[in-house]
């Protein structure tokens, strides 16, 4: 390689370091820039591996919660002036796990505790808990302080056919589009709950051709159909809430007009979350392989998130590889923003990947933060016993479905 080229190559680097370092000077309040090139050889004498994946990586040593940036670009979705705030908290009760839906015309959140843990209260004998919080509330107690604040969270009283809901998605013509897990013998589902007291609940699909599934995790729409695509990993038997599984870990199709059940992919360990880019060509799965219930964490099986075209005229998921593997604890429930960028929910807080896989950012919580969900006010968070909000500029694609 001749002097010229290199000194070329030298100029082109120097100039995309003094672009990210103009970049940095609109970092939001309390974010850290972590570049990447100073981390990639730490040498033999480094004393701060991380051997568990349940530790985050925070090389400043920043008291969380706050933004990381692994590349300007994440500035794009952060804005100037985005924060983090707690917005709900009750330490002795985890409240909120999964299964989070925003419906814009209440401005509502709502939410389910299912896999939370010891502090979740449930389990085959004991139903968990699906809550809601009232945005409007969360936006007018922000509005009145720089600090954290506490909004009540309210119960639903939902019907017995409801057992420990688990994902969901919407809204579904109007409704809550929920996929329960089951408890003990009751079957897995999914189900339609009205928004609105009293909340009523149809259940549209319970069984694969008089087979009860195992324990259904996660729920999406097809963008521009009513076809519905969810995940059956064997959570509910590793949680102690569910029989011995009798089906593999698949990720299937339904559609609602037909009552046609059918396999679109399979060969997971755990599938989790789903998600389709906004004009449905391409699908996300995660699979959470390395957290195994009562069996233990296997830091060599997956905690990876794959991509699929989705065929257009089969709607089966092909062309299977990894979109991203990552660092801290294993990506369970996924959303993208209308730009493309996808956010799951990790060990220790939400990660956000560019459309390439390339990760630019993480909105750090120290804590396993397993689902997130775009709202008028920003990305809402569930990290279990609290719930925090970041005002982001970004804004979620459409899920609802009319």
């Amino acid at each position: 390689m001749t002097k010229s080229v290199v000194g070329a190559i030298l100029l082109v680097a120097f100039r995309l370091r003094l672009a990210a370092a103009s970049y940095m000077t609109a970092l939001p309040p309390g974010a850290v820039y972590i570049d990447p090139l100073l981390y990639n050889v730490v040498g033999a004498n480094y004393t701060k591996w991380r051997n568990s994946s349940a530790v985050g990586f925070n090389p400043t040593k920043t008291t969380p919660p706050f933004i990381q940036v692994f590349d300007p670009s994440f500035l794009d979705v952060t804005g100037p002036s985005a924060t983090i705030r707690k917005i709900a908290s009750n330490p002795g009760f985890a409240f909120a796990h999964e299964a989070p839906i925003y419906v814009p015309d209440l401005n509502l959140v709502f939410f389910a505790n299912t896999g939370s843990g010891k502090l979740g209260y449930y389990g085959w004998y004991n139903n968990s808990y699906v809550g809601m919080i009232n945005m409007t509330e969360v936006d007018m107690a922000l509005a009145s302080t720089t600090g954290n604040v506490n909004i009540q969270v309210q119960t639903l009283n939902l019907s017995d056919n409801v057992q420990m809901v688990n994902g969901g998605t919407g809204p579904y013509k109007g409704d809550l589009l929920f996929v329960t897990s089951g408890r003990a013998l009751l079957p897995p589902s999914i189900v339609r709950v009205n928004p609105s007291p009293p909340y009523n609940a149809t259940v549209i699909l319970d069984n694969f051709l008089g087979r009860q599934f195992n324990s259904l995790d996660d729920i999406k729409i097809l963008p521009g159909t009513d076809i519905m695509f969810f995940t059956d990993p064997t959570y509910g038997w590793l949680g102690g809430f569910r029989p011995e599984p009798m089906l593999p870990s698949q990720v299937y199709r339904f559609d609602p007009s037909t009552g046609q059940v059918r396999v679109v992919a399979d060969q997971f360990v755990h599938p989790n979350g789903i998600a389709f880019v906004p004009n449905g060509k391409t699908a996300f799965i995660t699979d959470t392989g390395i957290f195994g219930g009562f069996l233990g964490t296997n830091q060599t099986l997956p905690a990876t998130i794959y991509q699929f075209d989705v065929d257009p005229t089969t709607q089966s998921f092909t062309n299977r590889r990894v979109f991203a593997y990552v660092d801290s604890g294993s990506p369970d429930g996924i959303q993208l923003d209308a730009k493309g960028n996808v956010y799951a929910g990790c060990g220790d807080g939400i990660h956000v990947w560019n459309s390439k896989g390339t990760l630019i950012g993480k909105f750090y919580i120290n804590s396993t933060s397993a689902q997130l969900i775009f709202t008028k006010s920003g990305l809402v968070i569930l990290v279990d016993t609290e719930m925090y909000v970041t005002n982001i500029q970004a804004h979620g694609m459409t899920l609802a479905t009319w």
